[in-house]
Protein backbone atom coordinates (compact mmCIF):
# COMPACT_ATOMS: atom_id res chain seq x y z
CA UNK A 1 0.00 0.00 0.00
CA UNK A 2 1.14 3.25 -0.54
CA UNK A 3 0.28 7.27 -1.51
CA UNK A 4 1.10 9.46 -3.97
CA UNK A 5 0.93 12.75 -3.86
CA UNK A 6 1.25 15.17 -6.13
CA UNK A 7 0.06 19.23 -7.05
CA UNK A 8 2.66 20.75 -5.19
CA UNK A 9 4.66 24.29 -6.71
CA UNK A 10 5.20 27.84 -5.97
CA UNK A 11 2.71 30.67 -6.09
CA UNK A 12 2.56 33.93 -4.79
CA UNK A 13 0.67 34.87 -1.91
CA UNK A 14 -3.15 34.80 -2.59
CA UNK A 15 -2.90 32.51 -4.95
CA UNK A 16 -4.52 28.93 -5.07
CA UNK A 17 -2.90 25.25 -5.51
CA UNK A 18 -4.89 22.21 -5.41
CA UNK A 19 -3.07 19.12 -3.60
CA UNK A 20 -3.82 15.48 -4.37
CA UNK A 21 -3.08 11.88 -2.99
CA UNK A 22 -3.81 8.89 -4.31
CA UNK A 23 -3.71 5.44 -2.27
CA UNK A 24 -3.11 2.74 -4.49
CA UNK A 25 -2.29 -1.19 -3.43
CA UNK A 26 -4.27 -3.82 -1.78
CA UNK A 27 -6.51 -1.62 -0.10
CA UNK A 28 -10.05 -3.24 1.95
CA UNK A 29 -11.13 0.50 3.03
CA UNK A 30 -9.96 3.90 3.83
CA UNK A 31 -11.23 4.89 7.21
CA UNK A 32 -9.87 8.34 7.16
CA UNK A 33 -7.37 10.41 5.47
CA UNK A 34 -5.81 13.62 6.22
CA UNK A 35 -2.83 16.38 4.97
CA UNK A 36 -0.05 17.01 7.42
CA UNK A 37 2.47 19.58 6.62
CA UNK A 38 5.97 20.44 8.08
CA UNK A 39 7.49 23.95 7.55
CA UNK A 40 11.19 24.00 7.89
CA UNK A 41 12.61 23.95 11.45
CA UNK A 42 8.85 23.08 12.57
CA UNK A 43 7.36 20.09 13.75
CA UNK A 44 4.28 18.23 11.33
CA UNK A 45 1.08 19.45 11.69
CA UNK A 46 -2.59 18.18 10.55
CA UNK A 47 -3.80 21.00 8.33
CA UNK A 48 -7.56 18.71 7.66
CA UNK A 49 -8.73 15.90 8.06
CA UNK A 50 -11.80 13.77 6.52
CA UNK A 51 -13.25 10.66 7.23
CA UNK A 52 -15.83 10.41 4.90
CA UNK A 53 -18.83 12.45 3.04
CA UNK A 54 -18.50 15.90 4.51
CA UNK A 55 -16.87 15.34 8.13
CA UNK A 56 -13.96 17.57 7.57
CA UNK A 57 -11.50 19.27 10.34
CA UNK A 58 -9.35 22.23 9.87
CA UNK A 59 -6.49 23.36 11.55
CA UNK A 60 -7.54 26.94 12.59
CA UNK A 61 -4.98 28.78 10.62
CA UNK A 62 -6.38 27.05 7.42
CA UNK A 63 -10.29 27.19 7.81
CA UNK A 64 -11.98 29.30 5.23
CA UNK A 65 -9.32 28.75 2.65
CA UNK A 66 -8.28 24.95 2.85
CA UNK A 67 -11.51 22.82 1.30
CA UNK A 68 -10.44 18.97 1.97
CA UNK A 69 -12.52 15.97 -0.11
CA UNK A 70 -11.99 12.22 -1.05
CA UNK A 71 -13.72 10.40 -3.91
CA UNK A 72 -13.99 6.85 -2.09
CA UNK A 73 -13.87 5.38 -5.81
CA UNK A 74 -10.77 6.26 -6.78
CA UNK A 75 -9.15 5.77 -3.27
CA UNK A 76 -8.08 9.84 -3.69
CA UNK A 77 -7.98 13.03 -1.08
CA UNK A 78 -7.56 16.23 -2.41
CA UNK A 79 -6.76 19.82 -0.64
CA UNK A 80 -8.25 22.62 -2.40
CA UNK A 81 -5.91 25.61 -1.27
CA UNK A 82 -7.37 29.32 -1.97
CA UNK A 83 -5.55 32.96 -0.46
CA UNK A 84 -2.47 31.15 0.33
CA UNK A 85 0.30 33.12 2.59
CA UNK A 86 4.11 32.96 3.19
CA UNK A 87 3.42 31.25 6.11
CA UNK A 88 1.69 28.15 4.20
CA UNK A 89 5.17 27.17 3.10
CA UNK A 90 5.44 23.77 3.96
CA UNK A 91 5.99 19.93 2.76
CA UNK A 92 2.41 18.53 3.00
CA UNK A 93 1.71 14.82 3.35
CA UNK A 94 -1.19 12.99 3.01
CA UNK A 95 -1.58 10.19 5.23
CA UNK A 96 -4.32 7.30 5.68
CA UNK A 97 -5.72 5.45 8.45
CA UNK A 98 -7.13 2.13 6.55
CA UNK A 99 -7.13 -1.68 6.43
CA UNK A 100 -5.44 -3.60 3.55
CA UNK A 101 -7.04 -6.70 1.89
CA UNK A 102 -5.58 -8.96 4.41
CA UNK A 103 -7.89 -7.00 6.79
CA UNK A 104 -5.01 -5.23 8.79
CA UNK A 105 -4.86 -1.94 10.13
CA UNK A 106 -2.58 0.59 9.21
CA UNK A 107 -3.17 3.35 11.15
CA UNK A 108 -0.68 6.11 9.39
CA UNK A 109 0.53 5.21 5.49
CA UNK A 110 2.11 8.53 4.56
CA UNK A 111 2.59 9.64 1.02
CA UNK A 112 5.98 11.01 0.13
CA UNK A 113 5.54 14.41 0.21
CA UNK A 114 5.06 17.98 -2.24
CA UNK A 115 6.44 20.88 -1.39
CA UNK A 116 4.58 24.42 -1.62
CA UNK A 117 6.02 27.59 -1.58
CA UNK A 118 3.99 30.41 -1.20
CA UNK A 119 5.67 33.81 -1.52
CA UNK A 120 5.04 37.07 -0.96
Amino acid sequence: VQLQASGGGSVQAGGSLRLSCVASGSIFVINSMGWYRQAPGKERELVASIISGDSANYADSVKGRFTISRDNAKNALYLQMSSLKPEDTAVYYCAADLYTAARVRVPYVWGQGTEVTVSS
